[in-house]
């Protein structure tokens, strides 16, 4: 018996489509695209790149801190009247320092130590003129002599150094004290400079003032006794006091051995005779 032929069986195929050779997996390896190779050289390059800037930045710091240039040798200074730009450096503290250390404020500290000093700036650049310092000294208003020592006393009563001889300041002479030369600490008050300065004023023939601690400001009459005047700012009134209490007593043919101004309201005066009570 003939088996018959089975129908509506078909096998389905696909149309062929060349794929080339199969490359084995050991030649997929040795591509030229793998990208293993090129990262590794990148990461080197950029280690060389890190150790050349650090390598350069210890050259710098190297030559920063073994060139003579950047070590301060002198400095420049304006504004001097009286000192000299050797003191101003000296009192700066930065002598053969070099440039990275300096503190400008801690230099300008150090300047104002100085009591001829009244304030300064400090600025802090690159060679030539690493540090310019501007200063501004203060101003002598009379000149006080105490325990045999000349000094310079400024407005607001602080003790200076004096370096010439000015004329044209008044003169002070501080007697009955006995406490010794004037210290840069010590401060004159402040009614006592204003009052000796308008004594000049008044008194322009005055060469000379003198100070007692009870008796403020005074002069020597050169008409042959001391009058006192206190301190402050009223002199103008008390020079008229006085001079009233001089002309009255001159139409009475009275000599004074002082005359007394200290308190405005309750003026006295001592005849050379009878003497002051409490030896004025």
């Amino acid at each position: 018996m003939t088996p018959r032929p089975r129908e509506g069986r078909r096998t389905a195929r696909m149309p062929a489509i060349w794929r080339g050779p199969l490359t084995p997996p050991e030649a997929a390896d040795d591509g030229p695209a793998v990208p293993h190779g090129t990262q590794g050289r990148v990461f080197v390059s950029w280690r060389v790149f890190s150790g050349l800037i650090v390598a350069s930045l210890a050259a710098v710091l190297f030559l920063f801190f073994s060139a003579d240039v950047f070590y301060v040798r002198s400095i420049a200074v304006g504004g001097l009247r009286y000192l000299t730009k050797e003191e101003v450096f000296a009192l700066s503290g930065i002598a053969n320092m070099h440039l990275f250390w300096i503190d400008p404020q801690e230099v300008r500290a150090n300047i104002l130590r100085s009591p001829t000093i009244a304030d300064a700036s400090v600025h802090v650049g690159w060679p030539p003129q690493m540090v310019q310092i501007v200063i501004q000294e203060r101003e002598p208003a009379l000149v006080w002599e105490q325990a045999g020592l000349a000094t310079w006393i400024d407005l607001q009563g602080r003790v200076m150094r004096q370096w010439e001889d000015r004329p044209d300041l008044v003169r002070v002479l501080a007697d009955t004290v006995t406490d010794g030369p004037l210290s840069p600490e010590v401060r004159i008050p402040v009614d006592v400079v204003n009052g000796a300065l308008q004594l000049q004023e008044l008194l322009p023939q005055e060469k000379l003032l003198r100070y007692h601690p009870d008796n403020g400001l005074g002069i020597k009459d050169e008409r042959g006794w001391d009058a006192w005047f206190g301190v402050g700012t009223d002199m103008p009134e008390k020079i008229l006091i006085y001079n009233a209490i001089v002309a009255n007593l001159q139409a009475r043919s009275i000599q004074p051995s002082v005359i007394n101004v200290v308190n405005p309201d309750a003026p006295f005066y001592c005849e050379l005779i009878s003497g002051c009570p409490g030896g004025q």
